[in-house]
């Protein structure tokens, strides 16, 4: 994560130099005017003035006062500008580190939780940058500065300010810590409510058809009020540093007058003037002015703070290797499996001691019981998982090694609901691979039966924008074998796509797949599949389902 920050400091290196010097400008408007308006009150007081300089100062006091608006926009406009610089570049970045990521971080994290990096935590993160820590910055230098000036006016002051200033900064540390445990909650209440929106979309129907509203009402109800009872203690915290600073503030002036007047040693050591007294008492309250920004931009460190542990587990994940089988070696069996044993902890093993060749052209149905591992010995075979002992082998290689283009000419894989993607009719086929011609697209078409429902009867044919209404549940099934042969793979997989359907959508369906497996290895878990076409059937588990 740190790389892609810096890269993209790197990339804008103008942006940060202008900011820096917007930052310089605002400081230098800030510090300026109370030491005109102290030349304006000292020489108004001596008597030892000119109407014309006067009135330069005046003009150039309600300009500096006029122009640190503008210089402050400018500054805060940089710095939200930087912040997105930052929070794009890292967002890029997640992008790409998604595709790379193996299926088992997929398995081991909700839709939700991932969704969550990506908008909530990568948006604490740009408020770390546009009001956190570059803010920070540009508040402790105006600090420094008024400090360095009102050490020159009084020293008294200067040390009363220097003596007071450690004292406020252990009360802002105190705040600080309350508020991270705060943001820290309620990240992980705003994650657990995310996890429970995709869960609810997929089960909706199950929710109303078992009448458990109330159930998931109690759910988010207790994750909302957990993230509300965190705001809660954060929101206490910033309300009350707000008026403990306010009041400090008050209570140093009245010290300071009160100290100036007590004795000539002191009042030598205050070092006042009226022009310097009317100067210092803006600038104490121009330095509480910044602290208090500080309060404020503490709370949004330590939000992003809680946001950037979980961006750094996600960029701590261990990435998929990249495919170094190029190419198959064609006299060997399309598929061996060699004593492999498999689970998804270490504590369970679902497929134990599984050995399984075979043969080009040959047709095996996989059956056993409910939770025997039918399915994830699929994902073993497409590589997705790596088996914990034995081997997989497709045509001589591991299919974890296969090279990216080379799986859909290898694989064709059906599941039992069709997943579709943003996009065309066509683009359910290719799934935007420019590899995949049209020529290519109606031949698959033809195959499964349905070239003239997507050519005739759709009003744009193949580029019609897809919408699950426009394709019955047998069709998506069809579109779904359609996909699988495109690429005119060597071995396809079925995976219970005939569970869902009426006996006549299912006549349909399994004639479309006996089409497409001629002349392929075809590997089913599908009864019906083998009643259809018969081949050799294995058994998975310690019985038949």
């Amino acid at each position: 994560m740190s790389n892609v920050i810096w890269q993209t400091l790197r990339q804008n290196g103008w942006l940060l130099v202008i900011l820096i010097l917007a930052i310089a400008a605002s400081i230098a408007v800030s510090v300026t005017p109370p030491l005109i308006l102290q030349y304006i009150v000292d020489s108004l007081v001596s008597g030892s003035f000119s109407t014309y300089s006067l009135l330069t100062a005046g003009l150039l006091y309600f300009a500096l006062n006029a122009g640190s608006g503008l210089v402050d926009a400018l500054k805060e406009t940089l710095i939200t500008v930087f912040g997105q610089k930052i929070t794009h570049g890292l967002r890029s970045a997640m992008c790409q580190r998604l595709g790379d990521l193996p299926a088992s971080y997929f398995v081991g994290h909700e839709a939700g939780a991932v969704t969550s990096l990506f908008v909530n935590d990568v948006d604490t993160l740009e408020n770390l940058f546009d009001s956190g820590v570059v803010s920070m910055i540009a508040d402790a230098f105006t600090i420094f500065s008024i400090l360095a000036v009102v050490f020159h006016l009084s020293t008294g002051l200067g040390i009363l300010l220097c003596i007071s200033l450690p004292l406020l900064f252990l009360l802002t540390r105190y705040f600080q810590k309350r508020m991270l445990q705060a943001q820290r909650d309620n990240r992980i209440a705003v994650g657990r409510t995310n996890e429970l929106i995709p869960e609810t979309v997929r089960n909706i129907r199950t929710i109303h058809t078992c009448q458990q509203e109330n159930y998931l009402r109690q759910r988010y109800g207790r994750t909302i009020r957990a993230s509300f009872d965190a705001m809660e203690r954060s929101n206490f915290c910033d309300s009350i540093y707000s008026p403990l600073i306010i009041t400090s503030c008050t209570l140093i002036i009245c010290v300071m007058m009160t100290l100036s007047v007590s004795s000539p040693s002191l009042q030598e050591l205050f070092g006042m003037t009226v022009g310097s007294v009317v100067a210092l008492i803006a600038y104490v309250r121009r330095i509480f002015s910044p602290l208090e920004s500080i309060g404020m931009e503490i709370q949004n460190i330590q939000s992003a703070i809680a946001g950037i542990g979980r961006l750094k587990d996600f960029f701590a994940e261990p990435v998929q290797a990249q495919g170094q089988c190029t190419a198959l070696d064609k006299a060997a069996a399309p598929l061996v499996i060699d004593d492999v044993t498999f689970g998804y902890d270490r504590e369970k093993a679902i497929l134990h001691h599984v050995s399984l060749t075979v043969e080009a052209g040959e047709m095996v149905t996989i059956t056993g019981r409910t939770g025997a591992g039918k399915s994830t010995l699929f994902k073993l075979i497409l590589g997705l998982y790596r088996p914990r002992q034995g081997q997989v082998r497709i045509f001589g290689c591991d299919p974890s090694q296969l090279a990216a283009p080379l799986r859909r000419q290898v694989f064709g894989y059906v599941e039992q609901q069709f997943h579709a993607i943003r996009g065309t009719v066509a683009d359910q086929l290719s799934l935007k691979d420019e590899r995949v011609t049209r020529d290519a697209m109606e031949k698959a078409l033809r195959l499964v039966g349905l070239w003239e429902t997507c050519c005739c009867a759709l009003p744009q044919g193949l580029d019609t924008p897809f919408r699950p209404e426009l394709f019955s549940r047998g069709q998506s099934q069809l579109l779904s074998i359609a996909r699988a042969i495109v690429m005119d793979p060597q071995i396809l997989l079925f995976d219970e796509i005939t569970a869902n359907l009426d006996s006549l959508t299912e006549t349909q369906v399994l004639q479309a797949l006996q089409a497409a497996a001629q002349d392929r290895t075809v590997l089913s878990i599908s009864h019906r599949l083998y009643e259809a076409r018969g081949g050799r059937r294995v058994v998975i588990g310690e019985t038949e389902s």
